[in-house]
């Protein structure tokens, strides 16, 4: 018997939910390629400082751009997303992966308030280094997504598409939520990095094993509120024309991959839109999905995200919580709840992060504070990274990684 197509419906309701996907599907395309063409903002800002805004003057003074090249280490553009509560654990999470060769792109989501927006921008405004180097925006107005369905994929296709519009030529796409937290300077990354190849994926991924899906309709893509997901009682039976992968939502994409996605030069990203724009935990399919049925990438991606579970509170005793953190090599970390001791340990411990301030690297010029402690300072050299002990630690799992960047279960 031949297998279903996706595009049949199961229900009434499924069919309209169908309709819908193929009308937002098309919206998220368009407003995607269309930023990274520079034709339209893919976001509408409402804060001069954004993307859309002129940087400040010492932005745009002497202060030397990344050096770039063989020998050089690469950049990173990172997009950090939060919601409603959440400016202050999004400021804090900046300043702990912050370096002058990075871009960043602060989104705070639909449910959070325009004074909670206003208070993140402040927040940037006040810090020297942001300003002297102008490398950090703020999403003016947040979008609507629930991160069960495709308004949360929809949400990185137009945080990727600015990042490429404002950015400089950077390597790899970052995507990290207000949870999430590093486990290693941006020296040891850098550092990690910069004898990696620069069209790998790092995206946890494996053949998805689920017979049928159930159909969602995500409202998100359609209007400017929060608003959950609607699931329907009916499933769809897998596609015939490509094969479906799964995976972890956060990952390191390249920009070659992000720029494929994003500009969707062939049909297969489009195509993929329309399916997952009614499907539930679209994020966990969409990247690998593109990535397993793309020869051109299929055989560039490595089966790991370089992140780390955060584990589960055992009783009142957090040597061993830290302990498997630090351990794993790993860059990143997530999903942190109420551990405030357990942040502050790495903070003091494998950051070297001060209290309120950057974490510090090579291109510091030290300065002094206010209370005479060393403060991290502009005017040092961006180009220079230093390998710590943490660092070590993630170059041994990178060297386990790199070589193996390839599909895991995907056809020849």
């Amino acid at each position: 018997m031949a297998r279903s197509s996706w595009l049949a419906a199961c229900s009434p309701w499924s069919a309209f939910a169908t309709l819908a996907a193929v009308t937002t599907s098309v919206l998220v395309l368009s407003y995607a390629s269309s930023s990274f063409l520079n034709q339209h903002a893919a976001y509408e800002y409402d804060d001069p400082y954004s993307p859309d805004a002129e940087l400040p003057a010492a932005a745009t003074s002497s202060l030397a751009a990344p050096a770039r090249g063989p020998g050089s280490p690469p950049v990173f553009a990172y997009y950090i997303t939060g919601g409603h509560g959440d400016c202050l654990r999004v400021t804090r999470l900046l300043k702990a992966v912050y370096h002058p060769r990075n871009q960043y792109l602060l989104h705070l989501d639909a449910g959070a308030g325009a004074y909670e927006r206003a208070r993140l921008a402040s927040y940037v405004r006040s810090e020297q280094a942001f300003l002297e180097y102008g490398n950090v925006h703020v999403v003016g107005k947040g979008d609507a997504l629930d991160g069960r369905g495709p308004s949360a994929v929809a949400a990185v296709l137009r945080g990727a598409a600015i990042l490429m519009r404002v950015g400089a030529d950077w390597d790899w796409l970052v995507t990290l939520g207000a949870a999430d937290y590093p486990l290693v300077t941006q020296d040891d990354l850098l550092f990690a990095f910069a004898s990696v190849p620069r069209d790998l994926n790092f995206m946890d991924h494996r053949a998805d094993s689920e017979n049928h899906h159930v159909v969602v309709l995500d409202q998100n893509l359609l209007q400017s509120t929060n608003a959950e997901i609607s699931i329907s009682s009916g499933h769809r039976e897998k596609p015939d024309a490509f094969e479906l992968f799964r995976g972890s939502p956060w990952q390191i994409l390249s920009r070659a991959f992000v720029e494929h996605c994003v500009a969707a030069p062939e049909n297969l990203p489009r195509t993929l839109l329309m399916y997952f724009s009614n499907t539930l935990d679209a994020a966990e399919f969409y990247f690998q999905t593109v990535m397993a049925n793309t020869p051109r990438f299929r055989n560039s991606t490595v089966n790991h995200s370089v992140r780390h579970d955060v584990p589960p509170p055992q009783g009142e005793d957090q040597q061993a919580r830290y302990d498997a953190l630090v351990s794993s090599g790993a860059a990143f970390a997530g999903r942190f709840g109420d551990d405030e001791a357990l942040l502050q340990r790495i903070d003091e411990e494998v950051l070297r992060r001060p209290l309120d301030g950057v974490t510090p690297g090579e291109w510091c010029a030290w300065g002094s504070g206010e209370d005479g402690a060393a403060e991290c300072s502009v005017g040092g050299d961006i180009d220079a990274v230093r390998q710590g002990a943490a660092g070590r630690r993630l170059a041994s799992l990178m060297a386990g990684l790199v070589g193996t960047g390839t599909c895991d279960g995907c056809k020849s």
